[in-house]
């Protein structure tokens, strides 16, 4: 096992996944952002902040809940995708 977060590369997709929400995100309008934005940038954020936290516990127990919580934040965020696609805030590209 690494020593190091950067490392694993599930780490490094979902820190570049939440760097391309918030870049999305900062582009809508302040009624958007406030609603849907905040909360799809907080759950897409979330995913590597809890992987990371677990990965710092050194504890396999420990580890493991904090993956259960990312896992939670990864459907949440797929919850916002869905909302953000049918109000024609992201198209099927994006």
């Amino acid at each position: 096992m690494s020593n190091r977060i950067e490392d694993l590369e599930v780490y490094t997709l979902s820190e570049a996944f939440g760097d391309e929400v918030w870049f999305l995100v900062a582009t809508w309008d302040y009624f958007t952002k406030d609603t849907v934005g905040k909360q799809f940038t907080r759950s897409s954020d979330s995913i590597s902040a809890n992987i990371a936290e677990g990965f710092g516990r050194y504890h396999y127990k420990e580890n493991k809940n904090f993956c259960y919580f990312s896992r939670g934040s990864v459907i949440e965020t797929k919850s916002w995708l869905k909302k953000s696609y049918t109000r024609k805030l992201i198209t099927e590209d994006q």
